[in-house]
């Protein structure tokens, strides 16, 4: 309980002792998908000694509730909730001969929370605490150091080696709860080559948002079986556990590689290129273009997306089509091939509205692997908290964006909604009924207290078990949830 106040009373005094910093612009902000944006850098010095003293820290105060209500409750499903209290420290040094240094230390505390034994009820709220945790020691907190990293910087290349966030088409930080997920290894950012953005990885370790710990990147359970102790996101496949890496005479131990470029060198043509890889395992590349078109007063902006999926274990450990580890009705259980087609069209104007139509797509074959929080489906059809990408999916999405700021209604208050219609294979057993998902999203800043945001979610989910001669389980709910953060 000491390290718990410790860790907020810290917090709260860099908070009141750095908010004077800030002269006209906030030295950090926070975008829509609630990753930070540093706006104010530290300097590059030319004594050694001054790297430290000429540093910047980063603070960040965050609230995030949720209330989770099925529409029927059974065994496995329970009416659930989740609060975590808590934020962030970040440190960043000042820059010498290229060289620098970051660290991040974070923390979620519960100090309202459902009982022990109901911890794995929990869906949307999980990322406040560590499972594992609760369930081992009973302590509904965590703290861990989730970003540290030294970085040699030449031109417009960044080299980072160390813990850190690092953001692609499936790797992502997906800070929208309390911690974020990062990973440990080695990474490339350059921007020297004009209108083009390069970037590589290797990474040995990640750590998932609701862990104290840094584990394998692919692999599901441990040693002992313990299903919360290895990498246990929502979208992991099951079927690729420990046991079964053993059984079949692999390694656990796993490395994944990304490779990605984006150019925006042809006028109104963004263009990106992307290719991930679990050696020996599963790789897929990626290719995506957006078009922007000027009509009159108006922007018309349709978008691609094609993934495919490469099987790398040729039949060496079975059932690895299905998620959940039930291949019933794929067309090969034993294998990763696959594919994935997306597209959107967007329409943007100066009025403070935004409008989007999206349609996604998966073979037939196997459901899609990205346990590193980039959704295959993002940017396109995927809803709040929706896993879209089994198997012989279609997705059909509509959003719309308003700004009730630009309107001159509401100062500071943006406003959107999405609604999906998620067209799942009906014909398998082990992928959950079709849907219907209306969400709604409501983000408040205040002019009067720089650097305060709240945010309002709302998802809705309505199912329909019942498909020709196949019954599933009713996967309808409602979703609520509230979050507040404060930068400093």
């Amino acid at each position: 309980m000491k390290t718990v106040q410790l860790s907020m009373v810290a917090l709260m005094a860099v908070g009141a002792g750095m908010t004077l910093y800030a002269a006209d612009k906030p030295k950090v902000t926070l975008k829509p998908n609630r990753t930070l944006v540093f706006n104010q850098l530290p300097p590059q010095v030319d004594r050694l000694s001054e790297v430290l003293t000429k540093g910047v820290f980063y603070g960040r105060l965050r609230l995030n509730t949720f209330k989770w209500d099925w529409k029927t409750e059974t065994s496995s499903s329970k009416d659930n909730w989740a609060t975590g209290v808590g934020g962030s420290l970040l440190y960043k040094s000042a820059e010498y001969r290229g060289f620098s240094g970051m660290a991040g230390l974070y923390t979620s505390q519960s100090p309202w929370h459902m009982d022990n034994a109901d911890v794995g009820f929990i869906k949307a709220g999980k990322d406040t605490t560590s499972r594992l945790g609760v369930k081992t020691t009973g302590d509904w907190g965590m703290t861990v150091l989730a970003q540290a990293y030294l970085q040699y910087r030449f031109s417009k290349t960044k080299l980072r080696v160390g813990r850190q966030i690092f953001e692609s088409f499936l790797t992502k930080s997906n800070d929208t709860k309390m911690i974020p997920n990062t990973f440990e290894g080695f990474s490339i950012v350059s921007k020297d080559l004009s209108q083009t953005t390069l970037k590589a990885a290797y990474f040995t370790r990640q750590k998932l948002r609701d862990h104290t710990r840094f584990h394998d990147v692919i692999t599901f359970k441990d040693a002992s079986g313990e299903s919360w102790a290895n990498n246990d996101d929502s979208a992991i496949n099951k079927a690729l556990n420990y046991n079964a890496f053993i059984a079949a005479g692999l390694d656990p131990n796993h490395d994944l590689i990304v490779l990605e470029a984006a150019n925006k060198s042809v006028k109104n043509l963004k263009l990106k290129a992307n290719y991930t890889a679990v050696p020996d395992v599963v790789a897929s590349a990626t290719v995506e273009a957006h078009y922007t078109i000027p009509v009159g007063s108006f922007k018309v902006v349709p978008g691609v997306r094609y993934m495919v999926q490469m099987d790398d274990l040729n039949g060496k450990i079975a059932n690895v089509a299905n998620l959940k580890a039930n291949p019933t009705a794929y067309t090969d259980p034993n294998s990763l091939d696959s594919w994935l087609f997306a597209a959107r069209l967007d329409i943007k104007s100066k009025q403070p509205w935004k409008f989007r139509l999206g349609y996604s797509q998966i073979a037939d074959e196997a459901d899609i692997i990205a346990p590193w929080r980039g959704f295959p489906t993002g940017g396109f059809t995927r809803a709040m908290a929706q896993y879209n990408w089994y198997a012989n999916t279609k997705t059909y999405m509509v959003r719309g964006d308003y700004s009730f700021d630009k309107a001159g209604l509401v100062p500071g208050l943006t406003a959107m909604f999405r609604y999906a219609i998620q067209d799942f294979d009906d014909t398998k057993p082990g992928v959950q009924a079709d849907t219907t998902v209306l969400h709604l999203d409501a983000i408040k800043k205040f002019a009067s207290f720089p650097g305060l945001e709240a945010r309002v979610r709302v998802g809705i989910v309505s199912g329909d078990p019942q498909t020709g001669t196949v019954t599933k389980s009713d996967p309808s709910y409602n979703e609520y949830r509230f979050e507040m953060n404060y930068l400093f």
